[in-house]
């Protein structure tokens, strides 16, 4: 016997956690261990106006852009389609399911501008493997 059809109806409210969705064995949950953004702020300051409208936040930047180098994706068009497409991606990047991406576009400017000029790609790859080498309840053991 065939079963009812059902009709797509859209919901008022969801109970979503992104959290929930990503897998504790996923390799994003192992990098997020060991990177930390938090001084990147302070470390771009001066690449920053004062004026003028709101920037894209430098960590999701970097977020997105360590997601486009680990999964091999090959262009920042592609990159902002998979990061809004993929909920892992989103957790990582600390973007919730109603978040607006960056322009791709941005990516180049960042990467060629004040990236470029402030060293900040090698300011976190020197923050993160320093985490690496002291922590010992940072390794990454796989599942």
């Amino acid at each position: 016997m065939m079963g009812p059809k059902k009709e797509a109806q859209a919901v008022l409210f969801y109970e979503f956690s992104l959290e929930d969705h990503v897998p504790q064995n996923h390799l994003l949950r192992s990098i997020d261990r060991f990177v930390d953004l938090s001084s990147i702020r302070t470390h771009l300051a001066d690449c920053y106006s004062h004026t003028g409208r709101p920037s894209i936040a430098p960590d999701l930047l970097i977020r997105m852009l360590l997601v486009e180098y680990c999964f091999g994706i090959r262009s920042e068009r592609r990159l902002c389609e998979e990061v809004h497409l993929n909920l892992a991606y989103r957790w990582f990047c600390r973007l919730d399911l109603t978040d607006r991406l960056p322009d791709h576009s941005s990516f180049s400017k960042n990467r060629h501008g004040r990236f470029r000029e402030s060293d900040l790609l090698r300011h976190v790859f020197e923050m993160t493997v320093t985490r690496c080498m002291a922590g010992e309840d940072l390794r990454w053991t796989p599942v």
